[in-house]
């Protein structure tokens, strides 16, 4: 008999750090358990010899866990062999100080999106996010692009499912309204996650595309819905899409691949 992952100890530990990968506040044993159908004392045990090399961390306030340094080093390598994020870089920094807000590359990865690239804006206020963090497609600025204009066997595999994870209450949760929503990205040129992932937060997105390659990437700002007011999302546009010209530019230039 074909073993699955959940039947692996391999399998199981590699579900367990995606799980927490996905969460934003982190989950306890019992949460994991539940999510991914595997015995509490086995995932209790998966996760006691993940701590102890690093690869997960536990709140010491509280009982649950989150990736620790060592899961997040594990993509480095191979974030650091993706050119566009090289290229991106010197123009997202431009992004920031124009925009005052954090910049983002990301890039489809299966069913989901994950950051390449980060450039932290100066200021008190951080946006929870970091280079490797996944995302889902729905709910994201970035995701949205990649479904928009990214490989068409993507959406349709996204489609073809009947309910989405909400979020909040601004969350798309159905396949009709997600094909509306990427027939108004493609109109415009630009996605918005308004409030959809997180409340009180908005991202705008737009496509790093280069002619006769297709897309490359999606390049995003994040902020408060106070730092990017609704008034504000065309001119936030403007300048992304200004931003991803001028990286396929420099990957032409470069005669990046």
């Amino acid at each position: 008999m074909k073993e699955t992952p959940q039947a692996s100890a391999v399998g199981r530990a590699l579900l367990i750090l995606e799980c927490l990968d996905n969460s934003r506040r982190g989950l306890n044993i019992s949460e994991v358990s539940r999510k991914l159908e595997i015995p509490k004392s086995s995932t209790h045990v998966i996760m006691v010899t993940l701590e102890r090399m690093g690869y997960v961390q536990r709140r010491p306030e509280s009982l649950k866990y989150t990736l620790g340094l060592r899961a997040y080093a594990l993509g480095q390598g191979m974030m650091k062999n993706l050119s566009v994020s090289e290229v991106a870089l010197p123009h997202m920094r431009v992004l920031v100080d124009q925009l005052h807000l954090p910049a983002h590359l990301a890039v489809p990865d299966g069913d989901q999106g994950v950051y390449i690239q980060k450039v932290e804006a100066p200021g008190l206020l951080k946006i929870d996010t970091y280079i490797g963090r996944r995302m889902d497609l729905h709910c994201t600025g970035v995701g949205k692009v990649i479904l928009a204009f990214g490989p068409p066997e993507i959406p349709e595999r996204l489609l073809a499912k009947q309910v989405y994870i909400r979020y909040t209450r601004n969350t798309i949760t159905t396949p009709r309204q997600l094909r509306r929503e990427m027939e108004r990205v493609r109109k415009q040129g630009y996605a918005l996650d308004d409030e959809e992932e997180e409340l009180a937060v908005r991202c705008v997105a737009a496509p790093v595309v280069q002619p006769g390659k297709g897309f490359v990437a999606a390049l995003s700002v994040s902020g408060t819905v106070t730092q990017i007011p609704m008034e504000q999302v065309e001119r936030t546009a403007e300048r992304l899409r200004e931003a991803a010209t001028a990286i396929f530019g420099a990957s032409e230039a470069r005669g990046e691949e």
